[in-house]
Formats: C-alpha cells, sequence, structure tokens
C-alpha cells in the first residue's frame, strides 16, 4: 500500500489516467491525496471526477477552481463567469447530460445553458466534501495554494489555502539566498511540517515541467493544463512520474 500525492488536474482526464498507469496505481489499496483544481482549463472535467470516486481511499483538497463550481452547483451562479477556463467545464458537464452548451459572452464573463440541476449528485456531494488541508501521521502537509507561514496554521481563515502563494514565495525568496549564502538562518514556519505539498502556482512560469523543491516544500503542480505535464509522487520516496 502506497501513498501518493498528485497535482492540478484541470479537466485533463488522459493525463489523469496517464500518471495513474504508470505509477502502477492499485484502487482498492493505496492512497491518492489530490491537490485540487480537477476542474477547469480542459474538456473532460465530468470524466476527471468520475476517475476520482474509483478510488476507494481518496484524499480530495479543494482548489480555488473547485470553490467557485461549488457555489455554481449551492446557487446557480458562478462567481468568475465561467472566466479563466470555466467554458471547459461547461462543455464536458452539458455533454453529459446531452444539453448544447450555450454560452453568451457579456461584459461580466459569459452566460450559460449549464444549471446546477445538471450536476450528478456523485459530484456534488465530491465538491461539498473537498478538504481545505490534510496533515498525514508523519505530519506532512497538504494543501492546494499554502498558507500564511507566519501565522499559526490552525487560525488561518478557510480561503487561504486555496488561494494563498505567500509561502511559495517566501520559500523561493529563502532559496535564492541561501544559494548566495550558506550562514542564512533556516526556513521558519510558525507551524512546523515535516513536509508541505502544495499545487496552485505551478512550475512552468519557472520554464519547468518538473516538480521544484524550496525548503521543505514540494510543488507539484507542473502545468498540465499549460503546456506542462501532471505529476503523481510518491509520498514517501519522492519519486514520481508525469503525463505525456
Amino acid at each position: 500500500m502506497s501513498t501518493y500525492v498528485m497535482g492540478d488536474l484541470h479537466g485533463q482526464f488522459q493525463s489523469l489516467k496517464q500518471c495513474l498507469a504508470k505509477c502502477n496505481f492499485d484502487y482498492n489499496k493505496d492512497t491518492l491525496i489530490q491537490l485540487g483544481d480537477v476542474i477547469d482549463g480542459g474538456g473532460e472535467a465530468f470524466e476527471c471526477v468520475e476517475e476520482l470516486l474509483k478510488i476507494k481511499n481518496l484524499i480530495a483538497l479543494k482548489g480555488n477552481h473547485d470553490d467557485w463550481f461549488l457555489d455554481f452547483i449551492r446557487t446557480g451562479l458562478h462567481p468568475a463567469a465561467w472566466t479563466y477556463g470555466g467554458i471547459d467545464t461547461v462543455k464536458s458537464y452539458a455533454s453529459n447530460v446531452g444539453k448544447t452548451p450555450i454560452i453568451k459572452k457579456t461584459r461580466q464573463g459569459y452566460k450559460t445553458s449549464l444549471t446546477s440541476d445538471d450536476i450528478p449528485l456523485s459530484h456534488r456531494h465530491f465538491f461539498e466534501s473537498q478538504k481545505l488541508y490534510y496533515i498525514d501521521i508523519n505530519n506532512n502537509c497538504f494543501v492546494h495554494a499554502g498558507f500564511n507561514p507566519f501565522q499559526p496554521f490552525h487560525e488561518q481563515p478557510a480561503p487561504i489555502f486555496y488561494w494563498d502563494r505567500i509561502l511559495w514565495q517566501t520559500a523561493m525568496n529563502w532559496q535564492t539566498k541561501a544559494k548566495l549564502n550558506s550562514d542564512i538562518e533556516p526556513f521558519g514556519i510558525v507551524t512546523k511540517f515535516n513536509n508541505i505539498f502544495i499545487g496552485h502556482t505551478n512550475t512552468m512560469k519557472w520554464g519547468i515541467d518538473k516538480p521544484l523543491i524550496a525548503a521543505n516544500i514540494y510543488n507539484i503542480d507542473t502545468g498540465g493544463s499549460k503546456g506542462g505535464k501532471l505529476t503523481i509522487m510518491d509520498v514517501n520516496r519522492k519519486c514520481f512520474w508525469q503525463s505525456d
């Protein structure tokens, strides 16, 4: 039995299948910690959720795109008006119910024919059940975006866990200074963790389609929907596999 962590999916179903196959993932015995942003940016959001629901030991975390979609499920209104890749999600879910995804562009974003009633009950439950973060028995922390390293972890407001970039930016700045000065103080966080695994800020911004490590933080959003690849990593061995 192994534990794996996977970065942002963004509707990339074939990449999801590839990664699970390449690491010989066992749907009944292994654990998958998926870091969120399952939807938006690829045309198979529905299929991604369906595949994740087949995994017995799934720990699904909430991403900012998932939170927008949950708002739509609960209210019928999408906070970002289906921008930032949301139209691909509309097409995927509309196709599932045999609906033409009528899309009208407005100054505020998009209006579509998709309604919250078109979302299957199992998918509604999936997005309602996503966790803000997960801390395992080895004190490894898994979170979609990050958190404020200068404040106690458990005192921070919910949205920070799926929106923050302070943690990663701070770690990257520290690492740059550490390369120039070996006497620099160790990277400090108010709440200590063994390792931290994040997504949200894709590594393609540094021209790299492989995981990046800064201090004890592993960034495994390798830009699967941005010209990069989807990554799945063995939490204990730190080896990883990627989509083609």
